[in-house]
């Protein structure tokens, strides 16, 4: 029931503060019934003292102390509230880090499981290029039951649920693998397309949580899957990126880096990119950013680490770079996406933030890059002073000079 204006009664208010509190806080149920009659004290205190009930409601969730917390996520995640203006403030500054960097930790750490999962079956001789079908009908079993328990831990979910959700998963897995499928037959691939499905409806309940019976809940799911969906298309974009970059830089110098593609990068970053898109998705739910700078930091280790890798190969082999049309190509492009990821970092970071394990990072990238950057440099002259001037030597010979200049 809803007043005439048609915004929500006391009683509405209450019940929604109670099901967000229930679902989204690592809060016991046995406590909701002890901070609900805290709130509702407040209220009668506020409202004897002449406030409106609905002024009551938004000063006394404001007021529950420890509670600030919950209250700006509740702001945020219902936005079309217009109590989220009265509520949302700045939050602590060590507090908020400190529960990023859990959720940060959790969630690399959780990509890795899934990325060592999916190479488990190589150790019983069971190749991706030789049984794509196992692999086919397996993938989703590989990163959705371990989705699914970061969204449990993170619900705080009981342990009556946390065990159906297992059961569900189980009961996959037996399907998946003992049913007795007719190799490239239709239920084999019916089983293949539908099973992922089937496995993200139980990702849901445990996001949602208690909230699943809601409708809310039910269409806060929804919203995420897309959110989950673009972030995915945009990790893989990068890390096509990336990996076409790796390629060509290590072609350069002879090392074939294809079955290190095929065997590792492909499909442990497949597995692992669903948490860590999962995980931007939850973390920047409530906060108002682009995606730019989100895919920057997650980029710019790898990018690092590539370059690190490349370093240590030339270091290691004694190669040397072989200055053709691809290569000059491929030091052009790596110098255009390191130049890109720096400034556009430096621009967006806040000038007042104390130093942190992404400006190092920064700095990695950045000597890194120096280094490959002289390399092919001195890897141009030579060329130039054995076979004299041309279009694309001079145009390399510019582009890494330019560079290193910024």
């Amino acid at each position: 029931m809803t007043t005439s204006e048609g915004n929500p009664t006391l009683e509405e208010q209450i019940d929604e503060w109670r099901s967000y509190l229930r679902s989204r806080q690592a809060i016991h149920s046995a406590d909701v019934a002890e901070l609900e009659d805290h709130l509702r004290e407040v209220i009668d205190d506020l409202v004897d003292a002449g406030l409106a009930t609905d002024e009551a409601f938004l000063v006394a969730v404001k007021r529950m102390g420890k509670l600030d917390a919950l209250s700006r996520e509740f702001a945020r995640e219902h936005s079309e509230r217009l109590w989220k203006q009265l509520v949302v403030a700045p939050t602590d500054a060590d507090e908020s880090r400190t529960r990023v960097r859990i959720d940060a930790v959790v969630a690399f750490c959780l990509a890795v499981a899934a990325a060592v999962l999916i190479k488990m079956p190589a150790l019983f001789r069971i190749q991706i290029d030789e049984d794509i079908s196992f692999y086919a009908r397996n993938f989703s079993l590989f990163v959705l039951p371990l989705l699914t328990g970061y969204f449990a831990w993170k619900r705080q979910l009981d342990a009556s649920n946390t065990r159906w959700l297992a059961g569900a998963f189980v009961v996959a897995a037996v399907l998946a693998n003992v049913y007795p499928f007719a190799p490239g037959g239709h239920t084999e691939v019916l089983v293949a397309l539908h099973l992922p499905i089937a496995l993200w409806v139980v990702v849901g309940i445990a996001y949602a949580g208690a909230r699943w019976s809601e409708v809310a809940g039910r269409m806060d799911f929804i919203r995420f899957s897309g959110e989950v969906f673009i972030y995915y298309v945009l990790i893989a974009l990068g890390g096509g990126v990336l990996i076409g970059i790796m390629a060509m830089i290590f072609f350069v110098i002879g090392v074939d880096v294809e079955p290190l593609f095929e065997s590792w990068l492909l499909p442990c970053g497949a597995v692992g990119a669903v948490i860590i898109a999962s995980w931007l998705v939850e973390a920047k739910q409530s906060v108002i950013e682009n995606m730019a700078p989100v895919l920057t930091r997650l980029f710019t280790p790898l990018f690092a680490a590539v370059l690190v890798a490349f370093l240590v190969t030339l270091l290691v082999t004694g190669r040397v770079i072989d200055i053709e049309r691809n290569a000059l190509i491929a030091f052009d492009l790596l110098l255009v996406v390191v130049l890109g990821l720096l400034l556009y970092s430096m621009s967006a970071r806040d000038p007042q933030s104390p130093p942190g394990v992404f400006d190092v990072l920064q700095v990695v990238l950045l000597v890194s890059a120096l280094l490959a950057d002289a390399v092919a440099l001195w890897a141009i002259a030579v060329r130039i002073s054995e076979f004299g001037v041309s279009p694309n030597r001079v145009a390399a010979l510019g582009g890494a000079s330019a560079g290193r200049f910024a």
